[in-house]
C-alpha cells in the first residue's frame, strides 16, 4: 500500500513539473492569480449604433438617443415619426416603450408628422433656441413654417411619451 501511494505521489510529481529531471526547471505558462482581477464593466455611453455609416450614406447626424427613437425606412411600417425638411426627403423614425430621446443634426426643418405619442423637437437657428410640441397623428409645421421670420432651423432633439 505505502508503494502504491508513493508511486502516485511520483507520477503527480512528474505531471507538474513536466516530467523534467531533479535540477531543471520545466517551461511552461507562468501561474497567473485570478482571483484579486474583477471583470470590466460594460459601460453604456448611449451613442447611436453606426452613427458614422448613416451619416456617410444619408447625411443625418444621430448622436445618442435612450434605444427608443430609431431611424426606420419610411416604406416599412405605418405608424412612423416622419420628420420633413428642406435638405432630405422624408426622413422617419419608429418609437418604442412608454418615452424616448434621440439627439441628432437634420438642418433645414419645416414639419413633422406625429405618431401615437406627444412629442417634443428641440430646435436651433443661429443662438436661438425653440421647441415645437407635435400633434398626435397629425402634420405640425415646425422651425422654418412656424417662425414669422421664415428663418432655417435644425432638429437637435426629439422627445416622446406615451
Amino acid at each position: 500500500m505505502l508503494g502504491a501511494a508513493a508511486a502516485a505521489g511520483a507520477l503527480a510529481w512528474l505531471a507538474l513539473t513536466g516530467g523534467a529531471s531533479a535540477g531543471t526547471t520545466a517551461p511552461g505558462p507562468a501561474a497567473v492569480p485570478v482571483a484579486g482581477e474583477a471583470p470590466g464593466y460594460a459601460v453604456e455611453d448611449f451613442n447611436y449604433p453606426d452613427a458614422a455609416k448613416i451619416l456617410a450614406e444619408k447625411n443625418i447626424t444621430l448622436k445618442r438617443g435612450d434605444g427608443h427613437i430609431v431611424l426606420a425606412d419610411c416604406t416599412a411600417e405605418p405608424g412612423l415619426l416622419e420628420v420633413w425638411a428642406r435638405s432630405k426627403d422624408k426622413i422617419c423614425f419608429r418609437v418604442t416603450g412608454n418615452s424616448g430621446y434621440l439627439s441628432l443634426e437634420i438642418p433645414s426643418v419645416y414639419g413633422v408628422k406625429g405618431n401615437d405619442y406627444a412629442t417634443q423637437v428641440d430646435m436651433t437657428t443661429g443662438s436661438e433656441q425653440k421647441t415645437f410640441d407635435v400633434a398626435k397623428n397629425a402634420w405640425t409645421g415646425v422651425g422654418e413654417s412656424a417662425d414669422e421670420q421664415g428663418r432655417e432651423f435644425m432638429l437637435m432633439e426629439i422627445h416622446t411619451t406615451k
